[in-house]
């Protein structure tokens, strides 16, 4: 472990100065802590750092990460800390701290996608600045290469966690191969058996495909060649264990049907030639129809780009390629860090280019899909320059005592919590705990706060409720209480909730919410999971009657790439 690692040419002789006090103090804070495994715990830290600093994060993202235990571990005072390293450090190690006390807590045995969702949100609500993520995130990928120390329970519920949570930030913020890798890590923790059998059947397989990829390279350099182009490089990408076994369960486990088994990549100088490099490959062997992708005219939600084609190659097997710039290459890798690493550097020859093509993002697709879970559509320049969260600042997101996360308005009180969970829990309410404390029930919820409503039966509410109720879900039913109405016209059977499965593609969102909006419904919650290529949509609504509901139905199988509807009376 060498601070030099952690130096980047980059850095002036000050950023230099701050890392090494950074390591240095780290250092001897950890000093004679062992982590389970039983190696220093420093070595935790230093990967952390290391991981941000093959990023080509900035000196103080670094710096933090080498810091982020420090807070808790060490019992270090927080203004102590803001004395040592100043606000922005502590400001990040802060919110490293804040995010590290989200679990990951199964209800009745599971968590569903709704729930997946907002403690998604939640964490990118705590977090305020997406360093703290890129902290967290390698946090997360070194604790997870060192997971198999644990004791068995915590190991599955790191991975569930791994999983369902953190995998699917990354790959929101468009790090496809840290998502893949966390999944990978997680995977042989969560699927034993499957994970065994896979180790048995596909090293062969991969073996082999490498074998024959290496045939298809040497053909491939030579047509190129023939045609003036000069490709960066051509490699192979093996398909990961976890991706595989999704795939594998579509297609009844037949290896055969994986014609991705090894990909062909192929890394050039500029957009047309991806083009050039695609139609050559199309003539040298026939695309498989259907299976011609342009991730370049049309990218992914989260700003991958790149060409994919699956040909009839040598001895007529079918063979995949992907076609892309090394500038699309380095976003697919690593996302928005790597627009951030742009940002960042501040010497050596690449500079004015990475500068130059910084100052082209002024809207990320990977921002329009975050925006999406709220029902927003516009990005920001100023969020390229301040890396602020802004987007949930008019979300909070609660926990109930059972771990289940909450989602509200800023400026959301406990009465508005009880409601959200149960008419009955909001009308016998007669206090709150709020992180183990009372706390009056007009007091504003804060992002993360532990809230547990104290009931009371028989008990009504309060016309002074409606003076600092701020759902109109909350007052909708304190008014109707206080009428007196039978509790079936203010129960929870108004709620309904809509599943919504379609293919993925931009601008699903925005004419879902249009559907709600034409029939003069307000949508309480929407939620979004990509799965195998199609999205799952979640929405949760007031509806005075089933026949409305069943209307809204018709209405949305309208929409272009609807495979499938359902709802339920929450």
């Amino acid at each position: 472990m060498d601070v030099k690692d952690l130096i980047r040419d980059y850095f002036n002789d000050d950023e230099k100065r701050l890392i090494r006090r950074a390591f240095d103090f780290a250092k001897k804070q950890h000093q004679g802590q062992k982590r389970k495994s039983g190696e220093p715990y420093f070595t935790h830290c230093f990967q952390t750092a290391l991981k941000l600093a093959e990023w080509q994060m900035d000196a103080t993202t670094i710096s933090a990460g080498l810091l982020h235990d420090v807070i808790e571990d060490t019992k270090i005072p927080l203004e102590n800390f803001k004395k040592e390293f100043g606000e922005e450090i502590a400001f990040l190690v802060d919110g490293v701290t804040k995010i590290g006390r989200v679990k990951y807590r199964q209800q009745n045995g599971e968590v569903t996608a709704i729930q997946s969702e907002n403690i998604r949100k939640m964490i990118l609500a705590l977090s305020q600045d997406l360093r703290v993520i890129f902290i967290k995130l390698a946090d997360r990928l070194h604790n997870m290469k060192t997971l198999g120390a644990l004791p068995p329970q915590k190991q599955k519920r790191i991975a569930l966690e791994t999983a369902e949570i953190y995998s699917p930030i990354a790959y929101r913020l468009g790090m496809a191969n840290l998502a893949g890798e966390l999944e990978d890590l997680a995977f042989p923790f969560l699927h034993q058996k499957e994970y065994k059998w896979l180790s048995e059947n596909i090293k062969e397989k991969f073996e082999e495909r490498q074998k024959y990829s290496e045939k298809v390279k040497i053909e491939v350099e030579k047509a190129l060649k023939e045609h003036k182009i000069e490709p960066i490089k051509i490699d192979f990408r093996a398909k990961r264990y976890s991706s595989l076994y999704k795939k594998l369960f579509r297609t009844s486990m037949n290896l055969e049907q994986i014609y991705d088994l090894v990909a062909l990549r192929i890394i050039v100088k500029t957009v047309e030639e991806c083009y050039a490099v695609l139609g050559i490959i199309h003539q040298l062997w026939p695309p498989m129809p259907g299976r011609i992708k342009d991730y370049i005219a049309m990218p992914k939600p989260n700003g991958y780009r790149s060409l994919h084609t699956t040909v009839f190659c040598v001895d007529n097997k079918p063979t995949e390629f992907q076609i892309r710039t090394a500038e699309m290459h380095e976003e697919a890798e690593n996302g928005i860090a790597a627009y951030w690493a742009y940002s960042q550097a501040k010497s050596g020859k690449d500079y004015q280019k990475k500068k130059a093509i910084f100052a082209e993002k002024k809207e990320l697709a990977w921002i329009n899909q975050l925006k999406e879970w709220q029902g927003e559509t516009a990005g920001s320049e100023e969020f390229l320059q301040s890396l602020k969260i802004d987007f949930l600042k008019d979300r909070i997101f609660a926990i109930t005592p059972k771990g289940e996360v909450v989602d509200l308005p800023a400026g959301s009180t406990p009465v508005d919590f009880a409601y959200m969970i149960h008419t009955d829990i909001g009308n016998q309410c007669v206090g709150v705990r709020i992180n183990g404390k009372i706390m009056p029930l007009d007091y504003q919820l804060q992002s993360g706060d532990l809230v547990e409503i104290l009931v009371q039966k028989s008990k009504k509410p309060s016309q002074s409720w409606l003076e600092f109720a701020k759902t109109s879900i909350a007052k909708k039913r304190i008014k109707a209480a206080l009428r007196g109405l039978p509790s079936i016209m203010r129960g929870k059977s108004d709620i309904f909730e809509f599943k919504i499965i379609a293919e993925d593609r931009v601008g699903l969102i925005k004419d879902v919410s249009s559907v709600f909006s034409r029939s003069h419904i307000n949508i309480q919650n929407l939620n979004t999971a990509d799965m195998a290529e199609q999205s799952v949509v979640r929405a949760r609504c007031e509806i005075n009657e089933e026949k409305t509901a069943k209307l809204l139905v018709l209405k949305l199988k309208k929409i272009k790439g609807v495979r499938e509807i359902s709802f339920r009376r929450a």
